[in-house]
């Protein structure tokens, strides 16, 4: 475990909108791995219960809009940490994570985030799914916030922030940081299968690729968010 001056220096940055089991189970993980690291919730959900659990494990809760970079922007503002760690709600990072990002930054990284894994899915679709999506990271390719982005503060004040958008907000953050020097760490954080295993797996990918094409044409995020959040029609769907 780092030591306490370590974690003083951290901040945890957590958008979250209606998932609150799934946020009780990452900050208990902050509590054992990070004690002592400042944690801020941004709650686009304006939810009672979310508030609760916060005041629970002692975490900042703050409202916001549902606009994921504008939740990360606004937590940032308020975090008093020098470095910044952006974690998903239903995010499942390793043991070790707060003394490798600690580490990375102490050697002069300017920021990084953790090698792609998706938590508890078996079988070979998956593996092909995480090989496919390390190998484009560390070919240099764009790494996205459901792998634990973090920064030093003024690294990530001097690229603007996240874009104002639902989808693909953390780009400009991590080109501007991997001119700065980016550490892409061998620890696997653990990203939430869920719409994999709901609308399928190559469905997923396919989806996930055509958003990614669309947003390098130019379509705008908010545009790109509502494609993302809109289920695929199946057969069980029509019959429902």
């Amino acid at each position: 475990m780092p030591s306490p001056d370590a974690t003083a220096r951290l901040s945890v940055i957590i958008p979250v909108f209606r998932d609150t089991d799934a946020l009780a189970a990452l900050l208990g993980w902050l509590e054992q791995e990070a004690a002592g690291c400042e944690v801020v919730v941004v709650d686009a959900g304006a939810d009672a219960a979310c508030r609760a659990l916060c005041v629970r494990h002692g975490a900042l809760w703050l409202d916001a809009q549902p606009c994921r970079g504008a939740q990360l922007n606004l937590g940032a503002a308020r975090a008093r940490g020098v470095v910044l760690w952006f974690l998903h709600a239903d995010a499942q990072p390793p043991p070790g994570a707060v003394a490798a990002l600690q580490a990375a930054i102490e050697d002069g990284a300017a920021g990084g985030a953790f090698r792609f894994s998706l938590a508890a899915a078996r079988g070979l679709t998956p593996r092909l799914i995480e090989h496919g999506t390390r190998l484009r990271a560390a070919l240099g390719g764009m790494v996205y916030g459901d792998q634990g982005l973090f920064a030093r503060r003024d690294a990530f004040m001097a690229c603007g922030g996240f874009a104002d958008s639902g989808l693909f907000e953390e780009v400009p953050v991590v080109r501007a940081l991997r001119r700065s020097g980016f550490a892409l760490l061998p620890l696997p954080i653990g990203v939430s299968p869920r719409r994999w295993l709901r609308d399928g797996w190559w469905r997923g990918v396919l989806r996930n690729r055509s958003l990614a094409l669309a947003h390098l044409l130019g379509v705008p995020g908010p545009t790109l968010a509502r494609w993302y959040r809109r289920r695929p029609r199946t057969r069980e769907s029509i019959k429902e």
